[in-house]
């Protein structure tokens, strides 16, 4: 029998992701992959999968599926009620899905993306090698709908040894980001660049997988021409002239005009895949030197 996952609702927005394309900035094609890397790839250690495997990202929850064959499914990240037929059932758990069997994923308590891992991972169609859908570039599969049918691979030779993990869920309150400042922190008057780092940062409802669009006091920066366009790797803090600052997740563009006056951590950016909308961020400097470009362009 050919395994497959079906999608029954894909709740308020679920994709598939791996780990995504990586190698190929250069060309202009973003990375993309999973908000939270560390979640995912916890997923499918639970399974027997490589870590980056092919999963689902669900947003808000609401996700509900069917397996079509016997299937081993682990549920990670942003911890919501997991339904199981009648049964409720613990997140960052290895489930045994019969043929047939029905998984929900209901709401998140904290944090905001949920991922499933199946055991032989997801199959979708694949583009540049990776079959994560980046919602600003188009690549990869659309956006999962109801009807959508997952293939599966082959189960792993070796079953899970560990049917369960204790993990810390993603924090509720202000979450602290160390972020490197530079290569434009110049762009920045003395006054705003101690703001960036003394104020707190509301995460707006205009985020998304791009990137957060922050609120709060606006940052005054010294010159209103536009740089010329220059790369944009994922955790940098984008000021455009309004002042209000951007932190770019997993989708973000290749370039941009707007100065980038700090990057954060990348260890720290899987937190920060798991913002909501009203949640406040703190930013710290990290124990990093100041990212200096060898031409500071005015």
């Amino acid at each position: 029998m050919t395994r497959h996952l079906e999608v029954l609702d894909a709740g308020v927005f679920s994709t598939t992701q791996d780990l995504g394309r990586h190698g190929l900035m250069h060309l202009g094609v973003p990375r993309s992959g999973a908000a939270d890397r560390a979640s995912l790839m916890l997923a499918n250690r639970l399974v027997g999968n490589d870590e980056g495997a092919v999963g689902v990202e669900s947003t808000f929850g609401g996700l509900v599926v069917r397996a079509h064959g016997a299937l081993s499914v682990a549920v990670t990240g942003a911890p919501v009620p997991v339904r199981h037929e009648d049964r409720d059932l613990a997140p960052n758990s290895v489930l045994r899905l019969r043929d047939g069997d029905v998984l929900a994923l209901g709401r998140p308590r904290v944090g905001l993306r949920t991922y499933v891992a199946v055991g032989g991972g997801l199959q979708p169609h694949r583009v540049l090698g990776s079959g994560a859908t980046d919602v600003l570039s188009g690549l990869g599969p659309p956006a999962l709908t109801a009807g959508a049918v997952l293939p599966v691979g082959p189960a792993p030779l070796a079953e899970p040894t560990i049917d369960h993990v204790a993990v810390r869920p993603p924090r509720a309150g202000v979450v602290e980001l160390p972020l490197t400042l530079g290569p434009r922190d110049d762009w920045l008057h003395h006054e705003a660049r101690d703001r960036l780092l003394a104020s707190e940062w509301t995460v707006t409802p205009r985020s998304n997988r791009i990137g957060l669009r922050l609120d709060g006091a606006a940052l005054a920066l010294r010159h209103r021409h536009a740089l010329p366009s220059e790369g944009i790797g994922l955790g940098a803090v984008q000021v455009p002239p309004h002042g209000q600052p951007i932190l770019f997740l997993a989708d973000h563009p290749v370039t941009g005009g707007y100065p980038v006056v700090a990057v954060v951590d990348d260890e720290a950016m899987d937190s920060a895949g798991q913002l909501v909308p009203g949640q406040r961020i703190r930013f710290r400097l990290s124990q990093r030197a100041t990212l200096t470009p060898p031409d500071r362009r005015r």
